[in-house]
């Protein structure tokens, strides 16, 4: 097992946003987290990386037992150094071209030198799709090419598991697919990947294990199949006759 916490918990003042979630990912899965707005998905994604600080909880990662509440600065910088993200909104810099955006992480955050931190950097761009706009700044990339590049960054780090936050959410429709066929080949190519979404065609061909969260708890899991032609829980059935597709109705559903 590459990834398991038990027992998270988070607030926001008075709202339990997280109530005792656990969620385990072996090496090469690709984890989907479902679920309506509020839910807690994208809370749960950024306790694992620290962006967001649990109120209790356990993560098991990489050999290492430590508390997401009370980790030390040293264990969240190692956590960090074997996990990318990928946010939904980009958090490219500006006034940086694509290829110091994805540079930058790698001379900064992980001190490599600078020509081979280009040639990794430049490595990930091109296995994106974005390596003939290396120069271009993020206002002169398409959203679509934005997000392409924040994948990149993410790659160029070579983490073990990559964690993806809607990342086609602030997308116009026709650009969604372009980052989705990004992510299916780092799925194809074994990256291990959980990703928090609401495009359910790519949940039901990618993902190797499907997490449907409700009200700050896990629901239900199982395979792709599991949960999309047979759930149990009548909240997941609530929740997908909704998004799914009309003509898109197995006998679970009806």
């Amino acid at each position: 097992m590459l990834l398991h916490v038990q027992n998270v918990r988070k607030h926001f003042e008075n709202t339990e946003v997280l109530k005792d979630v656990s969620l385990s990912v072996d090496k090469g899965d690709v984890v989907v987290i479902l679920g309506p707005s509020g839910s807690g998905k994208t809370t749960l994604l950024r306790c694992l990386n620290f962006l967001e600080r649990a109120d209790a909880g356990a993560m098991d990662f990489h050999g290492a037992h430590l508390s997401l509440a009370h980790a030390s600065h040293k264990e969240v910088a190692n956590v960090r150094k074997k996990t990318g993200f990928v946010f939904q909104n980009y958090n490219l810099f500006a006034n940086k071209t694509a290829l110091e955006n994805v540079t930058l992480g790698l001379t900064v955050g992980r001190g490599i030198v600078k020509d081979e931190a280009r040639e990794t950097a430049m490595e990930a761009l091109r296995k994106v799709g974005m390596e003939n706009r290396a120069d271009y700044y993020p206002a002169q990339l398409s959203g679509g090419q934005q997000q392409r590049v924040g994948i990149a960054r993410a790659v160029a780090a070579k983490p073990d598991v990559i964690l993806f936050d809607e990342p086609t959410s602030a997308l116009d429709p026709e650009l969604v697919g372009e980052v989705l066929a990004v992510m299916k080949q780092l799925a194809q190519e074994g990256t291990t990947m959980i990703v928090v979404t609401h495009e359910m065609k790519f949940a039901q061909d990618v993902a190797t294990h499907v997490v449907f969260m409700s009200d700050g708890v896990i629901v239900e899991e199982g395979s792709a199949k599991e949960i999309f032609t047979a759930p149990r829980e009548e909240r997941t059935r609530r929740f997908l006759r909704r998004v799914l597709p009309e003509e898109y109705e197995p006998a679970a559903l009806i």
